[in-house]
């Protein structure tokens, strides 16, 4: 909540304590939090909000209407009520013939009071501020450009996203209404109800289970400015899905599951700082990648595993190596993700070596820089197809960051 919005709704809060109302700042807490979800120029949306949240009496219901209609009109005037407004004003509001123009609400107009000198210049009580969203600003903020308090605000609003990943169908069978194969067995018993007459066939389809994540996150030198804000991401990303494998990599290979179980995300931090030790050094992406394919590949990436490559592609390695790894990493996974933070860059072209070599391999290819990309990313995985197809293009599919798919 920005601009002149939040001080607006303070003074309204003391302005309806004023009338007579009790408000409590729990209340103008929930109200502002309710705004944060509201478009601000819908004013009906914003009274309803403020009538849920601030009245908890019937008997204050009338109360609030007057005061609602008088201080969006008069915001500067907050706490100081006309006489007469809630004694000679007869009948409660009709909102209906009432309302404003929704631009009134979030920044409302200047009035210009009636002064008791008619000849006194009239004065200006407000401009028409413009107000924003900061959260919206926040999710098309570059990660390496937040402040502290950002970086804090920014935890929060990831704890909120919810990581739905389509679920995979498995060899197993259940009753269901439609299906692929055909439940002789409860269609021959449901049979004798009707003295051994098929009157209806029964189904089975395959059941569905949740796919178990993998996340392979670059923490050398080069990912350094992204490296924080990764961590925040991949510690919510591990308390709100079960089922999540989290290794970073420089010039090895560490896992760092346990470590980020810990509730306390400064708690998780400090275990990961104390388990790694090639932070911001070099990468070597093809070596790391041969000892996950060769100690954690079975232990990780099956029942249709979605594995996600974090990194910037700059290698220092064997070109030849990371080729082979990306490869053989692809055809064990029901999908490799490479999340690229460059490409969130305007005119940004993957032509580092260790990009060249792995393209080839990734069947989508995502920006993860801001908040934003990191919706586009908990979309795209709601979307994934429940079937693999039998053949994979085998090539990239980036996505414009900020954009739709």
């Amino acid at each position: 909540m920005g601009g002149y919005l939040l001080h607006h709704i303070v003074r309204f809060g003391r302005t309806l304590r004023a009338a007579g109302v009790p408000i409590t700042p729990g209340q103008i807490v929930a109200f502002i939090r309710a705004l944060e979800w509201l478009p601000l120029e819908d004013r009906a949306l914003f009274y309803h909000a403020a009538r849920c949240t601030l009245v908890c009496r019937r008997e204050d219901l009338e109360t609030f209407d007057r005061v609602f209609e008088w201080f969006w009109r008069n915001p500067l005037m907050g706490g100081q009520l006309p006489p007469g407004l809630l004694s000679t004003a007869p009948g409660p509001i009709r909102r209906q013939e009432n309302r404003p123009r929704p631009a009134e609400v979030g920044h409302p107009p200047a009035p210009e009071p009636r002064s008791e000198n008619p000849e006194a210049p009239p004065v200006i009580l407000a401009d028409r501020a413009m107000t924003y969203s900061p959260i919206e600003i926040l999710r098309r903020k570059p990660f390496e450009r937040f402040s502290e308090e950002e970086i804090q605000r920014v935890r929060r609003l990831m704890a909120r996203l919810r990581w739905q990943i389509s679920e995979r169908e498995t060899r197993r069978l259940r009753p269901g209404p439609r299906g692929e194969h055909l439940d002789l067995r409860r269609t021959l018993r449901r049979s004798m109800r009707h003295y051994g007459e098929w009157v209806r066939l029964l189904w089975r389809t395959h059941k569905r289970k949740p796919r178990p994540l993998v996340v392979l996150c670059d923490i050398s030198g080069s990912m350094e400015r992204y490296a924080r804000m990764l961590l925040h991401f991949l510690h919510a990303l591990s308390h709100t899905r079960r089922h999540v494998e989290t290794f970073v990599f420089g010039t090895r290979l560490t896992r760092i599951t346990r470590c980020l179980r810990h509730r306390d995300l400064d708690e998780a931090l400090r275990e990961v700082s104390h388990t790694v030790v090639d932070w911001s050094g070099g990468t070597r992406i093809g070596e790391c990648l041969h000892v996950f394919n060769r100690d954690w590949g079975r232990r990780v990436l099956g029942r249709g595993a979605v594995v996600m490559i974090i990194s910037d592609g700059w290698d220092r390695g064997d070109v030849e190596l990371l080729r082979q790894e990306m490869e053989r990493l692809q055809k064990s996974c029901y999908r490799l993700i490479w999340l690229n933070p460059l490409l969130g860059i305007p005119g940004y072209q993957p032509l580092t070596r260790g990009m060249q070599a792995a393209l080839p391999y990734i069947d989508d290819f995502l920006p993860v820089h801001n908040l934003a990309s990191l919706e586009q990313l908990a979309a795209h995985l709601e979307r994934l197809p429940a079937r693999r197809s039998a053949r994979r293009s085998g090539l990239a599919r980036p996505v414009p960051s900020g954009g739709p798919e």
